[in-house]
């Protein structure tokens, strides 16, 4: 396998594209392997590096079916019920907390602010 062709930041020829320029076209790399690499030269660290697709070989982005709405509605939905009460929190739940903001800091119970 050659070398990459590498080009400074914002100075690549036409016909390239990263992921998310071609996503924004509607398109995908379709299995092609990466063509080019774009640079940023950084002060005190190594450049930033972004890689290039061939927009020729691009393939349209496949459309979602019904079945994968349906999981992916079901995957969000799994992320907003808590594991601790088992209710919808109306909100992903964080993953840092682990449960819902009601189960991670309970308020103290009446009792205990009378005594």
């Amino acid at each position: 396998m050659g070398a990459l062709p590498v080009f400074r930041w914002r100075l690549a020829p036409d016909g390239y594209a990263t992921r998310r320029q071609l996503r924004a076209q509607g398109l995908r790399p379709g299995g092609q392997q990466v063509a080019a690499q774009l640079e940023r030269p950084r002060r005190r660290r190594g450049p930033l590096v972004a890689y290039l697709y061939r927009i020729e070989l691009a393939k349209p982005v496949r459309p979602m079916t019904p079945a994968r709405w349906a999981a992916l509605a079901k995957a969000n939905a799994a992320r907003r019920i808590c594991p601790t009460c088992r209710r919808d929190a109306g909100y992903v739940i964080p993953p840092s907390l682990g449960m819902c903001t009601p189960c991670a800091f309970p308020e103290p119970s009446q009792a205990l602010r009378s005594a």
